[in-house]
């Protein structure tokens, strides 16, 4: 088995449009490191989300490959989690029902699995509720938990915290990296905020747009815990800066 998870050569994607075709990125290689945390970073249009839902199986109609453990991607599966800006939970079932949906058929009872999960994203004691009682970074630590209860061999996260405020964001950003450290899970984030690529990274992948293409591989050697101050944080963060900016 190799230390990279997936493996992403010479990668192509075009979009066929009415009005003609979009190349959404172009010629894309690149490697995810198995058990690491990856950043990807770019302006609006420049393919980050696209790329993610190739890894996730989401999309296979491209050009180039897509491997994991050296095999193509033949579809989305539960060895792969996603989850995205909208928590996307039924409204109608509650926390600990939620995560229960994700479960495959022989692990659906199995309700010291489901609260494990729960425990793991901290949500104790909240399990009966349904998402109308929960604040927007409550759903979002349910949208983890579901999307780690088949335990995934990577989680895709598509800007997860976008929508949520400063100080719920930095609090879920730091229980994400909790639950990275703890459960050695791949992860991959797709974000516009430059500090949250830089806090959360071990790599921060800067794209640029039109069509798509890989423009720098940072490698953040900050180590852990990590502080969002300082000469080292500021000075990793102002290199990414130079980069995502240069590239509009």
């Amino acid at each position: 088995m190799t230390d990279d998870i997936i493996d992403i050569r010479h990668l192509t994607k075009v979009f066929h449009t009415d009005n003609g075709d979009v190349e959404a990125l172009h010629d894309v290689t690149l490697n995810f490191p198995r058990g690491g945390f990856t950043s990807i970073i770019g302006p609006s249009g420049c393919g980050k989300s696209t790329l993610l839902r190739i890894i996730g199986g989401l999309d296979t109609d491209y050009d180039g490959e897509a491997l994991m453990d050296g095999q193509p991607i033949p579809g989305p599966g539960r060895d792969k989690g996603f989850v995205f800006q909208d928590h996307r939970l039924l409204p109608w079932l509650s926390v600990r029902e939620n995560i229960r949906f994700a479960l495959p058929p022989e692990h659906k009872k199995d309700d010291e699995l489901i609260q494990s999960n729960i425990d793991l994203v901290g949500l104790t004691g909240f399990e009966d509720a349904l998402p109308k009682q929960l604040s927007g970074g409550m759903s979002q630590r349910v949208a983890i938990a579901r999307a780690l209860a088949n335990r995934p061999k990577i989680l895709l996260l598509d800007e997860p915290f976008g929508a949520l405020d400063a100080i719920t964001k930095i609090k879920l950003q730091d229980q994400l990296l909790r639950i990275w450290q703890s459960e050695h899970i791949t992860m991959v984030i797709v974000t516009h905020d430059i500090d949250e690529a830089v806090y959360l990274g071990q790599t921060v992948v800067v794209m640029k747009p039109h069509p798509g293409e890989i423009k720098r591989v940072e490698h953040i050697d900050l180590g852990w815990p990590r502080q969002r101050i300082g000469e080292a944080f500021n000075t990793a963060k102002d290199s990414i800066y130079q980069e995502f900016f240069a590239t509009n």
